[in-house]
């Protein structure tokens, strides 16, 4: 109750607020000379970089590495927001405790326009739920860029076509990258497509690239994660004989050592992909000056890891 009463105090301050993000028309304010944006996520941060680079101001709310599903926003979140031009977020529910937050002041959310077909949807405990992970579907992330791009380009009319620009290339990099993706994936047999996660961020993957994905908790880290669930992933992996599963860097990796054990009991050992450099990437990238810290290489690693652990 008192954690709700703070949000509610929050969203009011934020929406008093002069400096809200929504209601502003303006560009940049004089004292910064560069516009002030603020992103909610480290794919995000990236989108902004490739589209504007160090025209503008960019500020990360979720750190590099952090959950965004469980991620809780902190006063010096409030004031990032508080002193935006511009915010940008996922939506579909990525952000979900924030989710109040960046609705009161009228963030832009790069999905806001997609096809309601397009958006993955789940049964857990039935209820149908929304599948946020939709990067992994590389159209679109190319449609979420473009949203990205419109929204700067109306602040900042005066850098318009050089936006387009650094779209254009950056679009054409990534289909590049789906094709790369495409020929590598390829590399893995038939029987052997199945990919084993923590918590299911794949599905857009599976349904772009034709991989069976299977994992023991829901969309949402923030999901609960029952022993039956365990239980039932484990007798998969075995039924299936799926020598790898692998983990996420922004969940705990005890959770696929577990399900090796429940394997292991089972007469079965599967390999465990983990440790440093070794994850794969879902809801986040990698810290700046790390591997995997922007899309196209997160999205790399993550093919390169999944092939030479399948094949």
């Amino acid at each position: 109750m008192f954690r709700k009463l703070l949000m509610i105090i929050a969203v009011a301050m934020m929406t008093a607020c002069a400096g809200n993000a929504g209601n502003m028309t303006s560009g940049p304010t004089e004292k910064s000379k560069k516009l002030n944006v603020v992103v909610t996520t480290s794919f995000l941060e990236d989108m902004v970089n490739v589209l504007a680079g160090d025209k503008v101001d960019t500020q990360l709310i979720i750190p590099a590495g952090e959950d965004p599903h469980t991620y809780e926003a902190k006063p010096e979140d409030n004031t990032k927001l508080q002193n935006a031009d511009l915010v940008l977020y996922h939506g579909l529910h990525f952000e979900g405790k924030m989710i109040e937050l960046l609705e009161a002041i009228n963030a832009v959310s790069v999905s806001q326009n997609f096809d309601e077909s397009k958006v993955g949807r789940m049964e857990e405990d039935g209820e149908t739920v929304i599948d946020p992970h939709f990067w992994f579907d590389i159209d679109l992330y190319k449609q979420a860029t473009k949203e990205a791009a419109k929204a700067l380009q109306e602040k900042l009319p005066d850098l318009k076509d050089e936006i387009e620009e650094n779209l254009q290339a950056y679009l054409k990099k990534l289909d590049e990258l789906d094709t790369y993706n495409r020929e590598q994936l390829n590399m893995i047999p038939a029987d052997r497509r199945i990919l084993i996660t923590p918590h299911d961020a794949f599905n857009y993957f599976s349904r772009r690239y034709d991989i069976t994905v299977k994992a023991p908790q829901g969309v949402s880290t923030d999901a609960e994660l029952s022993n039956s669930d365990m239980a039932e992933t484990a007798a998969y992996i075995v039924e299936h004989q799926i020598k790898a599963i692998f983990a996420e860097t922004t969940t705990d990796p005890a959770r696929m050592e577990k399900l090796k054990e429940s394997c292991k009991a089972k007469g079965f050992d599967v390999t465990v992909v983990a440790g440093e450099g070794k994850e794969l990437f879902s809801d986040s990238l990698a810290p700046k000056g790390q591997a995997g810290d922007t899309y196209i290489d997160m999205y790399r690693h993550n093919v390169d890891l999944i092939v030479s652990n399948l094949k």
